[in-house]
């Protein structure tokens, strides 16, 4: 083991107090399970007390003198998957502990049985029958536990504390706008597989071919080293096969005549991984993202990314999107608008929302909780960093339509040790997964007579040049927009704009409209007509995404009649109404 193994085993252990949970296997979906999710009863716990009240043992009373002051029974009930802040009106703004129980049967087989949890957020600690199984940190990638040797027959408790407060050391880190959602908020799942079982796999092209498909696979268990691999891909007659070496792992590259997977066909082809105990199928597409000449290229032909931003959360219902209606309401909307692409901020989105998207012909953007304010002096911070980034490309590699790795968003130069930091774990993204887009978002541009000058280290480092800037709403126009001169170093680098606007709340009309002040639709039209002219005047403009879809609920927007803990910058209402902004980028997207 090296001295850095060494030191990330030494950090993890000093976060978690105990075991952390284990890498999620892939593709959970296609595995023999069993839901987890529904009705869950729970304690909320603010001030963390059933910490040393020990209420994952669920002690009864046995004699007359006994009494324990917690207890699940009669308590409240909460649905998983979802978040609890959306659930009880006591917990809208809700921080802290939320302690989680259901039981399960279980009958005894041959099989292993794992224990999967798609997100948890922010912390989570899962104790079966009294005992704790081990720690996650992270809000928004899956985790799991082997729980063969701890299960028993017939009825098992689990428990699960969830804390979603916020960390100074955490990703994100204090500051963030939006609402914090915590709890279970996606699917859980009893998933059984054989002894030696398919843990991971990767099938793409390889990276500059159109002809050529890269496939590793990773096999776990006892009869790993030396198995036969098989892979079939039936629509293209595909049969390969290959033995597993010493550590359970198989490569293979070979020719293929695909359809590529792009936005307007949306290709997609059954993939089965066989081994003589398990298959497990999967629906994969094909395509090359680069970059080359100033613009992005997509199966060896620019496109221009028509992008919107989309938080997590349903307008309809103000809760964390967690079912497959969520899903379609926002990627419908995207669709509506004339996009191509969606930027999944600020964090990993569930992987249905990703496959959906995949199905529908838009490209995703995903990206890490690497948001503003983030502690990186701390020694801890970049393990975390790193532990993300793995589960993040672990669950998402065989998406052919998440052609975007985003590392972080406007994170601040002067901090000590993000550049450092940052450009490691570039690195460490490149050597995981080299076929897409790597990116840092920034928005440390400066703006004076009337010209734009981007400078960043981090650009050094990125595929895509990403700038957040929002000219005419927090930074006033300093000339005419069409005239706005913009300087970039970064020779042919494509650019994108991955976030402006402003705010409007929908159905203000009010006097005077070009004030902003007014937060009136028409103020908030004039800074998007503005900002399209502006990015005539861009050198290598690749694409535009503009913040953000619906509005979406932030406490620190606490305007009393405007907006009320909303973020009013959305194209459209809360409740789905489009603003006058909505009409100016689809005009727009539908002449690109």
């Amino acid at each position: 083991m090296t001295a850095r193994s060494i030191f990330i085993l030494f950090v993890l252990l000093r976060l978690t107090g105990q075991a952390a949970a284990q890498t999620a296997m892939v593709n959970p979906v296609a595995r023999s399970k069993q839901s987890l999710n529904g009705t869950w009863q729970v304690i909320i716990d603010p001030n963390n007390t059933g910490e040393w009240l020990k209420v994952w043992q669920e002690r009864k009373p046995e004699k007359k003198t006994d009494f324990f002051e917690y207890g699940f029974d009669n308590g409240p009930m909460l649905r998983v998957p979802g978040d609890f802040n959306s659930q009880l009106p006591e917990l809208t703004y809700f921080e802290g502990t939320v302690w989680y129980k259901r039981t399960f049967n279980h009958t005894p087989t041959d099989k292993r049985l794992f224990l999967y949890f798609e997100g948890v957020n922010y912390l989570a600690d899962v104790y079966l029958n009294g005992v704790k199984l081990g720690s996650h940190e992270g809000g928004f990638t899956p985790f799991q536990f082997d729980i063969t040797s701890q299960v028993k027959a017939g009825e098992n408790a689990l428990v699960v504390k969830t804390n979603n407060q916020r960390q100074l050391s955490g990703l994100p880190s204090f500051g963030f706008d939006w609402l914090n959602f915590g709890g279970i908020t996606r699917n859980v799942w009893l998933i059984e597989t054989p002894a030696t079982y398919v843990d991971d796999y990767t099938v793409q092209l390889k990276k500059g071919s159109l002809k050529i498909i890269a496939a590793t696979v990773q096999l776990k268990g006892p009869q790993a080293a030396g198995s036969e691999v098989r892979l079939n891909i039936p629509e293209l007659r595909i049969r390969k096969k290959i033995t597993a070496d010493a550590n359970g792992y198989a490569y293979m590259e070979f020719p293929a005549q695909v359809q590529p997977w792009s936005p307007a066909a949306p290709k997609l082809y059954q993939v089965v991984l066989e081994t003589s105990a398990e298959a497990v199928t999967d629906t994969i597409g094909f395509r090359c993202i680069e970059t080359k000449a100033g613009q992005v290229w997509l199966n060896t032909h620019p496109i221009f990314l028509k992008g919107v931003n989309i938080h997590e959360e349903n307008p309809y219902t103000g809760a964390r999107a967690a079912t497959a209606a969520d899903d379609s309401v926002l990627l419908r909307a995207a669709k509506d608008l004339g996009c191509n692409l969606v930027r999944l901020a600020h964090y990993p989105h569930n992987e249905q929302t990703i496959r959906l998207a995949e199905r529908m012909g838009l490209l995703v953007w995903d990206e890490l909780p690497i948001y503003q304010h983030i502690n990186f002096s701390d020694a801890a911070v970049p393990v975390k960093m790193e532990t993300m980034l793995k589960e993040m490309i672990r669950r998402d590699k065989n998406r052919c339509g998440v052609v975007i790795w985003s590392l972080s968003n406007e994170t601040y130069p002067s901090t000590p040790g993000r550049n450092k930091a940052l450009i490691e774990l570039t690195a460490a993204c490149c050597a995981l997964d080299s076929t897409r887009l790597v990116t840092h978002v920034t928005n440390t541009q400066q703006y004076a007579g009337n010209v734009v000058t981007v400078t960043d280290t981090l650009y050094h480092f990125a595929d895509l040049i990403c700038v957040n800037e929002y000219i005419g709403w927090y930074v006033p126009w300093q000339g005419n927009p069409a005239d706005t001169k913009w300087r970039l170093a970064f020779g042919d680098k494509p650019v994108m704009i991955s976030e402006f606007g402003g705010e409007a709340l929908y159905g203000q009309r009010k006097e005077p409209e070009d004030m902003a002040a007014s937060w009136s639709e028409a103020y908030q039209a004039e800074i998007y007509r503005k900002q399209l002219a502006m990015f005539e005047n861009i050198p290598h403009l690749a694409g535009v995404c503009p913040w953000i879809l619906f509005d979406y609920k932030s406490p620190g927007r606490m305007h009393p009649v405007y907006q009320k803990g909303y973020n009013r910058k959305g194209l459209l209402s809360e409740k789905g109404e489009r603003k006058q902004a909505w009409q100016v980028m689809k005009n727009y997207y539908g002449k690109r």
